[in-house]
């Protein structure tokens, strides 16, 4: 299994049988290699609704007919909207053909902007727990710092984790550094950072100070075996 990152929060799992985007903000991320209008995808999980998550879910999920994985009240929303979605929520688990997702918690909003600003509230934030392959990798979306981490980090072996340090709009450094003690991941990437002024971070500094697993900066672009 291949995992790479690709900017922001947006991260492709590819196996022998699936690839799967996490978070697709591609259109408007200036840091971001990926081509909306090539990039492949038979699956999508979406951590929440807002627009520098769902970025370009539209437009690749109906080229490649993938499936969309989200909270539910966003799947609901993204399937008036034609798309073919699993909806799920906080706490629960579904087996699917190319491994088992389980949602948790995040603290944070969700709601997704429209073109003319309507805004659309889409349900609760939520974490990714991806299973696969006998290996798991844990996408925390966005979130600020909760004791119900340590739990997460109790009930599951994490192999693999993606950890917001941005500050501002999430964690900064300082409480994700708390969180991957909580958490227990053999190796930590840090992201949503520097795709705005206000986010600005040093991802290097933050992972040299990870004590419990390792910390890795994942340039844009860069892939690990997993």
């Amino acid at each position: 299994m291949k995992v790479s990152y690709h900017g922001h929060s947006v991260v492709k799992v590819e196996t022998d049988s699936h690839k799967i985007l996490i978070d697709p903000f591609i259109s408007g991320n200036e840091a971001c290699d990926l081509d909306p209008n090539t990039v492949e995808a038979d699956v999508i999980l979406l951590t929440h609704g807002h627009n520098d998550h769902v970025g370009d879910t539209f437009d690749i999920a109906k080229r490649n007919d993938a499936l969309v994985v989200a909270p539910n009240e966003l799947a609901v929303y993204l399937g008036f909207k034609g798309l073919n979605t699993h909806p799920m929520h906080i706490g629960g688990a579904h087996e699917f053909d190319f491994g088992k997702v389980k949602f948790t918690q995040a603290f944070h909003g969700s709601s997704y902007t429209e073109e003319d600003n309507t805004i659309i509230y889409t349900g609760m934030p939520g974490g990714i727990l991806l299973t696969i392959e006998g290996k798991t990798i844990y996408h925390m979306g966005d979130t600020a710092l909760f004791t119900d981490l340590k739990m997460y980090g109790d009930m599951n072996d994490i192999d693999l984790a993606f950890v917001p340090i941005g500050d501002n709009f999430t964690m900064g450094p300082e409480d994700a550094l708390i969180a991957t003690d909580w958490i227990k991941a053999k190796t930590v990437v840090p992201v949503h950072y520097d795709t705005f002024p206000v986010i600005k971070q040093n991802p290097e500094d933050f992972a040299s100070k990870v004590k419990t697993g390792e910390g890795k900066v994942m340039k844009i672009g860069e892939e690990m075996e997993l």
